[in-house]
């Protein structure tokens, strides 16, 4: 097994604020859209990167970025495991997320 073209750490524990205006899974969502850390394309380091934006950046032009489709949509599928399941953890559905890759 080779080593991935794209790698990012994993989000750790969601930093929700809490409080009776905020609903948790819908917060949850919001922030892992945007959530930063630092990503790997092809050896190329992006610091405090915007994981999701970085990765439907790829995804649509993959070729530019160094890597193939295939690594892309793995990549992508790594994001949507890991940060579904902090999402599941707050209660929103991870399939939230897939709903926001698919979006034009």
């Amino acid at each position: 097994m080779t080593s991935p073209t794209i790698t990012f750490a994993a989000p750790g524990r969601l930093p929700y604020p809490g409080g009776c205006v905020l609903e948790p899974g819908p917060w949850a969502l919001d922030y892992l859209l945007g959530w930063r850390t630092d990503v790997t394309v092809a050896g190329k380091v992006h610091p405090d990167a915007p994981v999701f934006a970085l990765l439907r950046e790829v995804r649509a032009d993959p070729a530019a970025h160094g890597v193939t489709r295939e690594d892309a949509e793995a990549a992508a599928n790594r994001f949507l495991t890991l940060a579904g399941q902090a999402l599941a953890a707050e209660g929103g559905d991870p399939a939230w997320l897939a709903r926001e890759f698919a979006r034009p």
